[in-house]
């Protein structure tokens, strides 16, 4: 396939199994785990956990990526859509509450072909943001929950630690379309079964940031239409090591920064805990369940 999934619009020349583009992912899927996740926002793990399907390979080049493994060092197994299905399938069995693919940009034709029959559990699109609105249109009526990061507002910032300048404007576009799909948020027992939920992972020495995010989100949407999901996990990771402020753990202070202008405008959602943050917290990318 020639790619055009994600906001780089590349080009590239999928086929088989030969990696290609700036995800440098075949046409066929690359998946480096798949089962029942605890860590997820509680409306997604509630008891039993969340069915997750993590994919290899990225579109987005973040400097700090907790899962470098998968996403820059394509870490996975080439699986046939057949059995991505039942994947899926078994998660569900087991009783994950939903199935939740994580980071799937890439792979948004082959969500497609799996969800060609409705799976007995909602379905997640569990994105960094940096989707298309043409690629999200394909999916609709298919994807019951989307979970994009928002990560930043502004270019400057997108270009250095994710190497895509547009990125604003891309999620922007990507969480509108994603809203008008789904409609405002809705719960069953404490479960979340359509909606939006944003993320935003805080980063040190981005306050400023953060605040830009959750102004851009209390303004955009209704009190509850989606929703705020604060995230303190962040851990200096790969090069982000060597890139001040993000060769530093998050101050609690910052921390407890945000989390009040959270409250101050007005979001509905979640505040991780700040002990959150450790490796401990990545799953174990050992193709468990493939």
């Amino acid at each position: 396939m020639v790619c055009n999934l994600c906001p780089r619009q590349c080009g590239a020349l999928r086929t088989g199994t030969a990696g290609a583009g700036h995800c440098r992912m075949p046409d066929s899927p690359v998946v480096a785990r798949a089962a029942l996740h605890h860590w997820e926002e509680p409306p997604l793990s509630g008891t039993n956990g969340s069915g997750t399907v993590f994919f290899s390979g990225c579109a987005l080049d973040c400097v700090f990526c907790q899962n470098e493994q998968i996403s820059h060092r394509d870490y996975g197994k080439a699986v046939t859509i057949a059995r991505l299905r039942e994947i899926c399938e078994e998660l569900a069995a087991q009783g994950a509450h939903n199935i939740n693919f994580v980071n799937p940009t890439h792979y948004a034709h082959v969500v497609a072909r799996v969800l060609e029959r409705p799976l007995p559990v909602p379905v997640v699109w569990n994105s960094g943001g940096y989707d298309r609105v043409e690629t999200l249109r394909a999916l609709r009526g298919k994807v019951d929950v989307y979970l994009p990061d928002l990560k930043y507002i502004r270019p400057d910032t997108a270009l250095r630690y994710s190497g895509a300048e547009d990125y604003p404007r891309a999620a922007l576009a990507a969480i509108q379309e994603m809203a008008a799909q789904t409609g405002p948020v809705q719960l069953e027992r404490g479960l979340i079964r359509r909606g939006v939920i944003i993320r935003h992972l805080l980063l040190p020495g981005q306050g400023d940031q953060a605040r830009a995010v959750m102004d851009w989100v209390s303004d955009a949407f209704r009190p509850g239409e989606v929703l705020f999901s604060l995230m303190s996990q962040y851990t200096p990771w790969g090069g982000a090591r060597q890139l001040p402020p993000l060769d530093r753990a998050l101050r609690r202070s910052e921390a407890r920064a945000a989390a009040e202008y959270m409250e101050n405008v007005g979001l509905a959602g979640f505040v991780q805990e700040r002990d959150s943050a450790g490796e401990d917290y990545t799953p174990a990318f050992d193709l468990t369940g493939i």
